[in-house]
């Protein structure tokens, strides 16, 4: 890959891609030429718990139990995919419904970039690992939205079909934000950046965490909250408001330790309110930090 990608710490490898140039602006990660919204949709019926299965006796029931009671009497509509693993545990909750993927598309925007970088033998220029830094660590629109129109709907779709991502669908006419996205999906893009695979190369897995890692403190909510002191977080979110179904609030989180890593994707809509989406993602995500690490 390129010889000037930066490797996740625990490979030891160190130094910038590249310096940012300038103030790069930090704008909400919505879609583009999207108009917000007023409200949420209706309220949702009380979802049923979450599907796991794990290799750790009692796990996959304490999770199940400890989600679904983190869920009850908040609304909304929230999917939800983890993995870890450590203990070949995996917890599905609505996990192939569609979601408008607001920001959270931007992890998808730089794999598809590095696989098509990688595929045509060639390294990224320094304006795109410039973009490509803006886009992940503060979510820059304008950022993606280059992106997005030099890869183009056949280099996304390319992408796609290469990572296996087959429920996703590219937002129309460079609406990004409108990307058509599921956990399952989410969930499948997170294990080809955090294990070895012939999709995405050590280079660009180790590109994609190390941005992850250094999103700018006021974006890093969502799937972090509860997470041990013993993991290195990366997080990549999305919140964005339209006149139906209310917020869209999704989280990304990959959590990388020695060596190992486990993930935690969750998407919401129907939110009536972006805080309520990120306290709903939050109140999930400390309770699976909890059943996985109950020693951290």
């Amino acid at each position: 890959m390129t010889r000037h990608l930066k490797r996740h710490p625990v490979s030891a490898a160190s130094g910038r891609p590249w310096p940012l140039r300038g103030a790069l602006s930090v704008a909400l990660a919505v879609g583009l030429l999207v108009a917000p919204a007023t409200g949420a949709g209706a309220a949702t019926a009380a979802p049923p718990p979450p599907v796991c299965a794990s290799a750790r006796a009692g796990l996959a029931t304490k999770l199940s139990t400890d989600i679904a009671t983190a869920l009850r009497g908040r609304p909304g509509t929230v999917a939800i995919a983890l993995r870890d693993p450590a203990t070949d545990t995996v917890c599905t909750l609505r996990a192939d419904q569609a979601f408008d993927s607001a920001s959270a598309v931007k992890v998808t925007v730089l794999a598809a970039l590095l696989w098509d970088a990688e595929k045509h033998g060639r390294q990224l220029t320094r304006c795109e690992t410039d973009l490509a830094t803006a886009m992940i660590t503060k979510s820059d629109n304008a950022a993606t939205s280059t992106l997005w129109r030099q890869l183009g709907a056949d280099g996304i779709s390319a992408f796609l079909g290469a990572a296996g991502m087959t429920r996703t669908v590219p937002g129309a006419e460079n609406h990004w934000g409108l990307t058509q996205i599921t956990a399952r999906d989410e969930m499948r893009l997170l294990d080809l950046v955090t294990t070895p695979n012939a999709v995405l190369s050590d280079h660009a897995r180790a590109y994609i965490l190390e941005l992850m890692g250094e999103v700018v403190p006021s974006q890093r909510w969502g799937t972090p909250a509860g997470a041990p002191d013993t993991v290195r977080v990366h997080v990549k979110n999305g919140w964005l408001s339209r006149a139906t179904h209310g917020w869209r609030v999704h989280s990304l989180g990959a959590f990388t330790r020695d060596g190992h890593a486990y993930t935690i994707t969750v998407l919401t809509q129907d939110n009536r309110t972006m805080s309520a989406g990120v306290a709903t993602i939050e109140a999930i995500s400390r309770v699976v930090h909890r059943d996985l690490d109950p020693a951290g």
